[in-house]
């Protein structure tokens, strides 16, 4: 009952007029550029993050959750009517959503997409509801010694699971970890890595680091890559939506995508891609029309999108309730709260359960609205993916330089941005992802804080990590979360 009443008090924080209107500009901002090609939604939550620096924490955490919920259900349009999605996650997506959009079926499959997002979403959403409030109570038990070992477990997760090689994770970890700890070191005041410029005695803004990397990083990989390619937008000339026969082969891949999704999404895996990939061979599986799939099977479309959207609000609940990013656009958010002085974890439901349970609801509230505005909609926002590529990065790039420029007004942020965002090019024309290294730049410090915390409660006893029960299970964790994609890999490579 208390879940149910804290649940209903954020109902009525979260369905005032005020914040209804940021709510429905989120999900319209993160749909209209979640649309875009080549834009995901850690992109999307970097790019707008600037816009919302005059509002209050409540009323820019619910546009945030809008952009974010937003942002994954228009990945779906692009994937299926331009078949280049936004994010790996929209991989999967793309390979029935565009043979279907192909044979003249893209109502379909962007009604699929959208119901399905809407079903995982709000199902998922009751989940987070539910799960956050016992996680918290169970990371009470936790002190420094168990979060340094979980920010570690947390590393070795994303590095492992993320992209094809294990040491170009741990190249784009470690480049995380060195950009986070640039300023003065707290416990000794020596400035560190800071090539003698004042300016970097106080570190890199966070914000600056996440912009460059997602935004103008990924930019300026797609307008090299991509940018003289013209976009081949299939039609979409009506809007008839879903048939009978659509509907009997969807409702069950969405409720097996949800079941799928949400608990993965919680486990620091690296978000949506594994649940979306897995989703798509469940329903591969067990089909009873597995010569469809690759060539326009509406399942291979409904049960991966569900699991996207599924797994975001899983994504959630390790970062409301122990401060733990587990997928890039989770990083992003966990900046956010970072800027307005909010550390995530079980400390924030008693500190501030208005803006916890707020912007719960609020996620309820956007789903709803996204619905709504994917649904009558969906030639608008195929429209908008006509717009050409130059005038998109330009604007983007321009966003991002007054966003950036307007935290401290100094030229050297705008020098970093660009240095940052040509460092996270790169990383993308070599194939390192770019997950590990928002992780390191944004736990690297929090880390650090926490190994030097509990080694001085241990009177410089360096195996208090593995003397508690909690952390030594976590360590080893960490240590099968590393060694296990080495392991099925070489496994893989030797079998004939």
């Amino acid at each position: 009952m208390d879940t149910m009443h804290a649940l209903g008090q954020g109902f009525a924080g979260a369905m005032t007029i005020p914040h209804l209107w940021w709510a429905l500009a989120g999900v319209t901002l993160g749909t209209a550029v979640g649309v875009l090609p080549g834009i995901g939604p850690a992109m999307t939550v970097a790019l707008l993050l600037p816009v919302t620096f005059t509002l209050d924490p409540l009323s820019a955490f619910i546009m945030f959750g809008g952009i974010y919920y937003g942002a994954m259900y228009g990945g779906s349009t692009t994937s299926i009517l331009l078949s280049t999605p936004g994010e790996t996650a929209s991989m999967i997506t793309a390979i029935d959503g565009h043979m279907m959009a192909r044979q003249g079926r893209a109502s379909a499959a962007l009604a699929t997409a959208a119901v399905g997002s809407f079903v995982a979403g709000t199902l998922a959403t009751i989940a987070l509801s539910f799960t956050a409030p016992l996680l918290a109570s169970v990371a009470l038990r936790f002190g420094p010694a168990e979060y340094f070992v979980l920010s570690i477990v947390a590393f070795t997760a994303i590095t492992g699971v993320i992209g094809t090689s294990v040491v170009r994770g741990l190249i784009s970890l470690f480049l995380g970890l060195l950009l986070g700890l640039i300023g003065i070191d707290p416990l000794t005041g020596v400035a560190r890595f800071s090539l003698g410029l004042p300016q970097l005695l106080d570190g890199i803004d966070v914000m600056i680091l996440v912009i460059g990397l997602f935004a103008v990083g990924e930019t300026l990989f797609q307008a090299w890559r991509h940018g003289r390619d013209e976009p081949h937008v299939v039609p979409l000339h009506d809007f008839s939506g879903m048939s009978r026969e659509d509907w009997r082969r969807s409702w069950k891949p969405w409720l097996r995508g949800t079941a799928i999704g949400f608990p993965l999404g919680v486990l620091p895996c690296g978000g949506a891609e594994i649940p979306t990939f897995l989703s798509y061979m469940v329903e591969k599986r067990i089909s009873k029309h597995p010569e469809e799939f690759g060539r326009g099977a509406i399942e291979g479309v409904a049960g991966p999108e569900a699991a996207n959207n599924a797994s975001a609000a899983g994504v959630l609940v390790p970062l409301l309730t122990l401060g733990l990013p587990s997928s890039a656009t989770a990083a992003v958010l966990l900046t956010a709260f970072q800027q307005y002085g909010l550390q995530p974890g079980p400390l924030l439901f008693a500190a501030r359960p208005d803006l916890v349970w707020t912007l719960i609801a609020s996620l309820y509230l956007g789903n709803v609205m996204l619905l709504v505005l994917n649904l009558p909609l969906a030639r608008m926002w195929a429209r908008i993916m006509l717009v050409p590529r130059s005038l998109l990065f330009a604007s983007i790039l321009v966003m991002a330089s007054i966003g950036t420029y307007s935290l401290n007004r100094s030229v050297l942020d705008l020098i970093l941005l660009y240095a940052v965002g040509a460092i996270g090019c790169a990383m993308r024309v070599y194939n390192i992802p770019l997950a590990p290294a928002a992780l390191g730049l944004i736990l690297g410090p929090m880390a650090e804080q926490h190994f030097r915390r509990a080694v001085a409660i241990a009177e410089g006893d360096y195996f208090v990590f593995l003397s508690r029960p909690l952390s030594a299970t976590l360590v080893i964790v960490a240590a099968i979360l590393l060694c296990a994609p080495l392991w099925l890999r070489r496994r893989a490579t030797a079998s004939p």
